[in-house]
């Protein structure tokens, strides 16, 4: 959820990501220093929506049709070997980053009203933020510290509906990739 600060989340706003739990150990570190979101309470993650729909708007046919359009799409891997960069920004970069790329479209496409980041790009790049709003000098430093903690891979199963509740963001549910019956995983919370 990069370029956003933990004052610019709001009570109420909703994102859907994939959690990348095997970047915790390299990343969790740096993240808490130096990531909004992981202060914020968000696990390492890649961001497939975000803002989603307003948390007041999610009801059953929401949880229904997420289940629908998220099962059609079929479980992945994703190998992080790389950093990349965007100003101010040091992320991982999932490669292949294909399937993130058709989620997020999948997902806009359904809801038009939510537009990947609110529509303030145009391009769609899939990233596993580590740091935001630092200089080059930090950002090479913490590359340098990455470099012998990559590569490693990620299964990725299923996408997570987070809700800000005004202090951190929280799980509120969990959908399963490559099953359209599935449905949301209440109750969860971080």
């Amino acid at each position: 959820m990069t370029d956003d600060s933990t004052s610019a989340f709001r009570a109420g706003q909703t994102a859907l990501i994939v959690r990348i739990p095997e970047a915790e150990p390299s990343v969790r570190g740096w993240r808490e220093r130096l990531d909004p979101s992981a202060q914020a309470g968000v696990p390492a993650h890649i961001t497939v929506l975000f803002p989603f729909l307003d948390e007041s708007r999610i009801d059953t046919l929401v949880h229904s049709a997420l289940a629908d359009v998220l099962g059609s799409h079929q479980a992945f891997d994703l190998r992080f070997e790389s950093c990349g960069r965007l100003p101010g920004v040091l992320y991982l970069v999932p490669e292949p980053d294909t399937q993130v790329r058709q989620l997020t479209e999948a997902i806009a496409d359904r809801w038009p009203e939510a537009p990947p980041y609110g529509g303030r790009f145009t391009e769609i790049i899939p990233h596993l933020t580590i740091a935001q709003g630092q200089e080059d000098t930090v950002l090479e430093k913490i590359e340098a510290d990455l470099a012998g903690k990559l590569p490693f891979t990620s299964h990725v199963a299923s996408v997570e509906l987070i809700v800000h509740d005004g202090v951190k963001w929280q799980e509120r549910a969990s959908f399963t990739l490559g099953s359209p019956t599935s449905r949301r995983h209440a109750g969860a919370t971080r």
